[in-house]
């Protein structure tokens, strides 16, 4: 009996010295609290990403898979390989992307896509490797990361409110209200109150819990049609190494726009969420520096070509491992912990189509209300930053599409730095990306 009780501050002792707990002012039972309430604030995306990506004429269960398989590996390495507390799962917006631009407007078969999103994975990881990343990231505007942010939360939200039945098409006003009598659009009404409610409360894991409690309502409002099939893990052989690459090179001159958009985003996601998760941390140094930057830079470009294999879009960080910062994590140790519990909810993910869109709407209304808040750091008062920055954050989701925001506040930033003659020798490489974009214009007015 002796054994097993040495071995536990043997366990807690590796994991001092692995993740430097006590450097950092903390412990494993922090850590691993912390790391639980992560996954609650993630855990939605289990139910998300199966809807969003089965719209694309995904298998839901695989993706569900899918998406726990790739969330997990990612966090454990993130936490392993960077020792951050970041949780890592499918991207918001990115994975709308896939689905409503890519696979639906671009009619893009779903294996091409994961093959664009494994080779865009590939060259974040070469970017990354080489240096590039920098002069990308030197040239682009704070304020642009924060309006593409805020541009997807309206995107998502907007996905959300059509899901739902709440707003609906009209050949007058393009958009109107749709008939909330409905049972789908009042589920979803339900839904939205129940998250908001749990969100002002402080309830942890809101999102999940909404999700289940707007489900129960669903099956009781007939939204549900789902025969039961015996569970297998083998349903992540769905989409697990059925990404098309062959198919990628087949494509006209649209591949270098899903690959860029799926680059971009992922780094802007990035950035932003590595700034306001290592800030409230207090992990970020005095001149402004995130510690082993590169190592997890690296860990989320091998995260989503990973995740392309198993069958997933884009895995990137997220914000809401904040909320496990919030709760005392400081170290990857948050991040594994994280990861484990994505591992284990494998066992049951395929029954996610269970749970109709009227009852993961609301969820995504929510999350994409939630991306406005960089919007603050916008300086609204002055015309360099507030034009690039609303044409951004207006064209992604007028236009149903983030490269379309991307290329607007790119170019109009570009445009309105030469009219205003503060042009930089360091601007030269964000003259050429806007040229491109100009020709992408061109290119796209000219087949419409």
């Amino acid at each position: 009996m002796s054994e097993p009780q040495a071995a536990a501050p043997a366990s807690a002792g590796l994991l001092e010295r692995y993740f430097g707990l006590a450097q950092r002012g903390t412990t494993v039972r922090t850590e691993v609290l912390a790391g639980a309430t992560t996954f609650l604030t993630m855990a939605y995306i289990v139910l998300v990403n199966p809807a969003i990506l089965g719209l694309a004429g995904m298998p839901v269960a695989s993706v569900a898979a899918a998406t726990c398989f790739a969330a997990a590996f990612a966090s454990i390495l993130m936490g392993l390989v960077a020792n951050t507390p970041l949780g890592l799962a499918p991207g918001m917006g990115l994975n709308a992307y896939f689905s409503f631009t890519v696979v639906q407007q671009m009619h893009v078969p779903w294996p091409v896509a994961l093959g664009c999103v494994f080779i865009s994975g590939v060259c974040f990881l070469i970017l990354t490797l080489t240096g590039v990343r920098q002069l990308i990231v030197a040239v682009i505007p704070t304020y642009l990361f924060a309006a593409v942010a805020g541009g997807i939360g309206l995107f998502i939200g907007f996905i959300g409110l059509k899901d739902a039945g709440i707003v609906v098409a009209n050949p007058a006003t393009f958009v109107a209200l749709g008939n909330l009598r409905e049972p789908a659009a009042a589920v979803a009404l339900f839904g939205l109150l129940l998250i908001g409610a749990l969100s002002v409360w402080g309830v942890r894991g809101a999102m999940l819990i909404g999700i289940v409690g707007t489900t129960i309502l669903g099956w009781m409002a007939g939204l549900v049609a789902f025969k039961p099939e015996p569970y297998s893990l083998a349903a992540l052989t769905g989409t697990a190494f059925k990404l098309d690459l062959p198919g990628v090179f087949k494509l006209s001159g649209g591949v270098f726009e899903i690959v860029f958009v799926f680059l971009f985003v992922d780094l802007f996601d990035n950035i932003g969420t590595l700034v306001a998760v290592t800030k409230r941390a207090g992990l970020m140094d005095a001149a402004g520096r995130i510690p082993g930057l590169n190592r997890i830079l690296i860990a989320d470009a091998t995260a989503t070509i990973v995740g392309s294999m198993a069958g997933t879009s884009t895995v990137t960080s997220y914000v809401e491992s904040a909320a496990g910062v919030q709760a005392g994590g400081r170290t990857g140790l948050t991040a594994v912990v994280t990861g484990l519990l994505f591992f284990a909810t494998m066992f049951v993910a395929p029954y996610a189509q269970i749970v109709p869109l009227a009852a993961t709407a609301p969820a995504l209304i929510i999350v994409g209300g939630l991306m406005l808040l960089p919007l603050t750091e916008v300086e609204w008062e002055d015309p360099l930053s507030a034009i690039p920055a609303f044409l951004t954050v207006a064209m992604i989701p007028f236009t149903f599409s983030i490269a379309n925001g991307l290329a607007f506040g790119i170019t109009a930033h570009a445009a309105l730095k030469l009219l205003r003659g503060s042009v930089k020798k360091a601007d030269w490489f964000l003259f050429i990306l806007a040229g491109l974009f100009v020709v992408r214009f061109v290119w796209m007015s000219a087949g419409a």
